[in-house]
């Protein structure tokens, strides 16, 4: 019996199957955290065990550090690293009690005028991060930070003083949208699959589907990827898919693409299991070591993804 509370998978597995190969890649190459999701997730691992692994990322000010975000090192906290908290907290059912009222608190202290949050807050000055993140003194608001945290919280139900101002700001980004980003759009999708009034979340969502299809922020054929253009700043790779805006069957995002377009972007998915078990990095890698803890994360996201839409991984 491994430590987690979890078997791992039998050898004999059928076919060498992707999670038995997955599994393999996590124990050889995955941060401690990434192990416990795995196992969460696919052994039938506690929540205990993840929830103690991510307080190894967290600090004194009830935000979160220490690269939980790869490519954002350093100890201190980022709104990208505690969003990213908040999403391994729903993933196992925690996100909530006094843990999230720090984090609400962490949120407040870093907000910027309108009450939303700076992707890279200004205290990351110093520390190593990827060439392609800008840290500047006096940050924007930024939706690519803020709806997805805000969306997690009206999830799960929390309530703080933070959030009004950060819903508004929310929902002002989303209406003023006219040429995006596939990142910026995963944010819209994260707050709108969440956000309480639902029939304006359909609406926007409605609007966001459109622009999307209109600008090609998606490839609709992974055959003929030469024919899809790569967004700005992306690596030569870093094509989106259905899939990336509709990570499960109940995503607003899901009624954008047809049955058959999802169909094909999740069978491009499961055919992107590499031979060593794990998913390759379609961002730009900028050094080894952020390489090497970013493939468990994106390998875990995969199964899930490939998971909530009911495909065989095991």
């Amino acid at each position: 019996m491994a430590e987690t509370g979890a078997p791992p998978l039998s050898p004999t597995s059928p076919a060498r199957s992707p999670l038995f190969r997955a599994e393999h890649f996590v124990w050889l190459t995955a941060r401690v955290l990434e192990q416990r999701r795995f196992a969460y997730h696919f052994l039938n691992g506690g929540a205990d065990a993840v929830e103690t692994a991510l307080d190894a990322y967290r600090n004194e000010d009830g935000g979160y550090g220490h690269a939980l975000e790869p490519d954002l090192r350093g100890p201190v906290s980022q709104p990208l690293h505690t969003g990213h908290a908040l999403r391994v907290l729903d993933a196992i059912g925690r996100c909530g009690g006094q843990r999230v009222e720090r984090v609400c608190r962490y949120l407040t202290s870093v907000s910027t005028p309108d009450g939303a949050l700076p992707a890279i807050h200004p205290s990351l000055h110093g520390y190593p991060a990827a060439p392609f993140v800008p840290i500047v003194a006096d940050p924007p608001s930024e939706l690519l930070a803020t709806g997805p945290v805000v969306g997690l919280l009206h999830r799960n139900e929390v309530w703080h003083a933070w959030l009004f101002r950060a819903t508004d700001f929310c929902w002002r980004a989303i209406g003023s949208l006219e040429k995006s980003h596939p990142y910026e759009v995963q944010a819209a999708v994260a707050f709108l699959d969440s956000v309480p009034d639902r029939s304006r979340a359909q609406a926007a969502a409605d609007r966001l589907g459109r622009l999307v299809r209109e600008h090609r922020l998606v490839a609709l054929d992974p055959e003929r990827l030469d024919a899809h253009p790569v967004p700005p700043g992306c690596a030569p790779s870093g094509h989106h898919f259905p899939y990336d805006f509709a990570k499960t069957p109940g995503s607003l995002a899901r009624a954008w693409f047809t049955d058959e377009e999802m169909t094909r972007s999740l069978d491009f998915l499961a055919s992107e299991q590499r031979e060593d078990g794990g998913w390759p990095l379609r961002t730009r890698a900028w050094a080894p070591g952020t390489a090497l803890e970013t493939r468990p994360l994106v390998t875990v996201e995969a199964l899930r993804t490939l998971k909530a839409y009911g495909r065989s991984v095991g």
